[in-house]
């Protein structure tokens, strides 16, 4: 099954697939353990997870918005030109 990365609304990045071919990294270049077994995990977004960098529902009690709904409701308290 090919891998496939959905950005979920004002959520997580939700990968589903062939888990065991990708090959995560933290930004030192060391690898992160994805828990065995699994064909499905989701990548925190909003930067609140105590669980980094996997989702662990906190986008839900922090509020979190998404780039493309913060934009649309940033632009909506901008005045007109």
């Amino acid at each position: 099954m090919p891998l496939t990365i959905q950005v979920r609304k004002n959520g997580p990045y939700r990968l589903e697939g062939d888990i065991n071919l990708i090959n995560l990294i933290d930004h030192d270049g060391n690898p992160i353990a994805i828990p065995a077994g699994k064909t499905v995990i989701s990548l925190c977004r909003c930067g609140a997870s105590v669980t980094k960098p996997f989702c662990d529902g906190t986008h839900s009690r922090i509020g979190f918005k998404g780039a493309e709904e913060a934009a649309v409701q940033f632009d909506a308290t901008r005045p007109l030109p």
